[in-house]
């Protein structure tokens, strides 16, 4: 069988465009790196990430009135969300373990959704930031509430899991 073979062309010429920030667990050969963070002074840095869980009406009405068959779907949400940001670092794999001061995690219900809302605060004094640890909060929460509901409906949806906000560190103050 012929091998076939095809042809680029390659531009030499150089391109006006600066490049874009460099990835930071990104080393110079290409490998995944764990970011050095040895040198940098310990601030106090907060981040908020939000995330929504959509359901039917008969769903929701069964969390809100608390008669699911698995028990407190939010209470159970909220401590799975607590627990997955200390542990996020055991998830994440470049993500640096840290000595975490505050997690929150709110959930509301929502009846317009119908649904969940989640919120997770995460607060630290230390040389990096949290925003993965809230981030991973909300979402733990989010699959916590799907397993406890499934039962009942298998077409609940997780939805907009995002940054809401980040304070302290280098960059400063970021909000969505």
């Amino acid at each position: 069988m012929a091998r076939k073979t095809s042809t680029t062309k390659t531009s030499t010429t150089k391109s006006s465009k600066k490049a874009g920030p460099a990835l930071s667990h990104i080393g110079a050969s290409g490998e995944a790196r764990m970011v050095d963070v040895s040198d940098k002074p310990a601030t106090e840095r907060l981040a908020v990430a939000e995330g929504r869980v959509v359901m039917t009406r008969t769903t929701f009405d069964l969390i809100v009135s608390g008669n699911a068959k698995k028990g407190d779907v939010l209470g159970t949400a909220r401590i799975a969300g607590i627990m997955a940001a200390k542990r996020t670092s055991e998830l994440i794999p470049l993500c640096h373990p840290l000595a975490l001061s505050k997690v929150i995690v709110d959930i509301e219900p929502d009846p317009k959704l119908p649904g969940c809302v989640i919120r997770a605060s995460v607060k630290v004094t230390g040389p990096t930031g949290v925003e993965m640890e809230a981030l991973t909060a909300v979402s733990v929460a989010c699959l916590t509430i799907y397993d406890m509901i499934k039962a009942v409906e298998r077409g609940v949806r997780i939805e907009g899991i995002h940054l809401v906000e980040k304070l302290g560190g280098k960059s400063g103050h970021y909000r969505a």
